[in-house]
């Protein structure tokens, strides 16, 4: 949620602030903005000390802020003669404030000195909001970030301290979490940056450095990267970066280098990202099972081997939305291979319910962009009370990967589209080849399963290549019932979590209404929302509760229903049960079906929506990152 950019160099800022705005879009917003600061070109290498007050004379900053798409700022933007060297930019997620031009970062204290955008919630923004107007302050927006710069121009002003001082005062007013940049007309020189919570990264670069709030926004123009930590301060000037704790002790930062296939931020001839990371499943599948093992002779190589299994009592998995059902479909394979109890939860309730955590719990978190926000808030519950604690991250350097005790890379690539498809994928893969690891290390399953599983592991590229090389079935049934107001998937076990994945999908890219259910609740209730025509979708891939699902479809068939089917099992299935469609699918292992069974749910979401004439990869009121509570 939410997006910034920043850049202080020799080039001009405002092209670099709109092509990072735009790397950005994938992450969900309604407003932009961007602010850059005007002075002569040699002002931000001269000693500002000899300008004393004189400077405002020398500086001014144009800002320009617009509801909509960043293709708006950008026209309103082109046509005007910006050629200041430094600027920020913002892309917002309204939280405070409707989406509107006045609600839209950068936003600016009363007397137009400090420029703030702002990633995150100011949880106590009431109360400093009063704390303001009681000291004369009016407040024009909406939105909590406008306490930020009036804070900074409070301190800076009463306390006549230095603006680093009254920027570290106006962040410890702060409740809640922030990404923040902050340029002045009295510091045309430099940039502030703050973070708690929310990420923030800076990249060095021989013509000047850059900020963003994640990688892929600057990745064009550098490949060094500072990590900002929580509670961390930074001045970003032209040629130098100076680094602070809340308290103002100096901190010194080593740079790291994250190299990304750049290629992956292309289409690549797809009408959309989403279509293109579908048909990226078989590489993204590849990549992911090539980096443990590559024949089924071989033991599975993960960076845990210090990690002694036979101290857990049970295992966690939490995660949020498709990455959650990720853990869902992975986690009977726990409880097969490692024998230990395994229990899925979302990180949004886990950290309010006083989960039972110690020594003897292993929790396992997954996020695709390494960012969301539940998800590391309950990381940090989990190691609070003695967890051993894994990530499975898709995103190299994100704030989970730097707080986690170990973590598993999945290399689905690049995930552009806020719609999970490959990332989702490739976390089922990764998660299944922990769980067999963890029966290596502990003995719970046989040699030849081992074997066999392995063997099935490394054949299911193949197999969802296969899926995508005939879609025509599934554009067509998608062209029957994208008119449908609503929907139902249901499976049991691990279809039960494609199912949720499916509907998941529908409701993310097409706005359709629709549920998931496990097929043996259809009766509890459920049921009575069966009507004439009402399409349903059912999975129906284990081969050990195969009769129990087709009955329960039978059932919703009975009352009306048209029933889609996907199915690894034999062609003549849908006849018995008088299916409207059967989709096939390769057979596989029960434990690896939700890695094919997903395929045409996602294809048929896709579809969908592209008939709705609806814009697949930027869905409404959704973003990518969800970096806020």
């Amino acid at each position: 949620m939410c997006g910034i950019v920043g850049y202080i160099g020799s080039k001009k800022a405002c092209p670099v602030l709109i092509d990072g705005l735009l790397s950005l879009e994938y992450r969900g917003y309604d407003s932009s903005g961007l602010a850059v600061i005007n002075s002569s070109s040699s002002l931000i290498d001269s000693d500002l000390t000899k300008f004393s007050d004189d400077i405002h004379s020398l500086v001014s900053v144009s800002l320009f802020k617009s509801k909509g798409r960043v293709n708006k700022l950008e026209s309103i933007v082109s046509n005007k003669n910006i050629d200041g060297t430094v600027g920020i930019a913002h892309t917002r997620w309204a939280t405070h404030g409707e989406p509107s031009d006045k609600n839209a970062h950068p936003q600016v204290d009363n007397f137009n000195e400090f420029y703030v955008v702002h990633n995150g919630i100011i949880e106590n923004y009431d109360f400093l909001k009063r704390f303001l107007i009681d000291n004369g302050y009016v407040l024009h927006s909406d939105t909590d970030t406008e306490v930020v710069p009036n804070l900074i121009h409070y301190y800076f002003h009463k306390n006549d301290c230095s603006i680093l001082s009254a920027f570290s005062m106006a962040l410890k007013d702060l409740e809640g979490s922030y990404a923040i940049e902050m340029i002045s007309p009295l510091f045309p020189d430099r940039i502030f940056i703050a973070k708690k919570d929310s990420p923030i990264v800076v990249g060095s670069a021989s013509d000047g450095n850059y900020i963003a709030s994640d990688i892929p926004a600057i990745l064009n123009h550098t490949n060094k990267f500072y990590f900002i930590n929580d509670f961390e301060i930074g001045i970003i000037y032209k040629n130098t970066l100076e680094f602070y704790d809340i308290d103002l002790n100096s901190i010194n930062k080593k740079p790291t280098s994250v190299d990304y296939d750049a290629i992956s931020y292309d289409k690549n001839g797809f009408d959309d990202y989403m279509l293109k990371e579908i048909y990226d499943q078989p590489k993204a599948i590849r990549e992911t099972i090539g980096t443990s093992f590559t024949n089924a002779n071989e033991k599975i190589n993960l960076p845990i081997d210090d990690v002694d299994f036979k101290n857990f009592n049970k295992i966690y998995i939490i995660a949020c939305g498709t990455a959650m059902h990720a853990g869902l479909a992975a986690k009977y394979a726990f409880e097969k291979f490692a024998k230990l109890d395994t229990i899925v939860d979302t990180a949004s309730e886990f950290r309010y319910r006083n989960p039972l955590i110690d020594s003897k719990t292993l929790c396992i978190f997954i996020s695709q962009s390494g960012e969301t926000a539940d998800t590391i808030a309950a990381l940090k519950l989990a190691k609070s009370n003695g967890a051993t604690t894994i990530s499975i991250v898709n995103v190299v350097g994100s704030s989970i990967t730097r707080v986690s005790d170990y973590v598993l890379y999945t290399h689905a690539g690049c995930e552009i589209a806020v719609a999970s498809t490959k990332a989702y994928t490739c976390q089922v893969v990764l998660l299944t080849i922990l769980s067999l690891y963890i029966g290596e290390k502990l003995s719970t399953l046989s040699d030849s399963m081992t074997f066999e599983m392995k063997e099935q592991i490394l054949a299911l590229s193949k197999k969802v290549k296969s899926i995508l090389s005939d879609t025509d079935q599934i554009k067509d049934i998608a062209k029957n019932i994208y008119h449908n107001d609503d929907m139902f998937f249901i499976g049991r076990l691990s279809d039960y979590a494609v199912a949720m994945e499916g509907s998941l999908k529908l409701k993310e890219i097409s706005y359709i209404h629709s549920e998931a259910y496990s097929a043996g609740e259809l009766k509890h209730g459920p049921i009575a929302l069966i009507e004439n025509g009402v399409d349903v979708i059912g999975i129906a891939t284990n081969d050990s509760i195969l009769s129990k699902t087709l009955n329960n479809l039978e059932e919703v068939v009975t009352r009306g229903a048209n029933v889609i089917l996907v199915t690894n099992q034999d062609s003549d299935i849908g006849m018995s049960m008088k299916a409207k469609s059967v989709i096939h699918i390769p057979r596989c292992d029960n434990l690896l079906s939700p890695i094919l069974s997903v395929i045409p749910l996602q294809l048929l979401a896709y579809y969908i929506a592209k008939f709705k004439k609806l814009d697949v990869d930027k869905p409404r009121n959704l973003a990518k990152s969800v970096t806020v509570e």
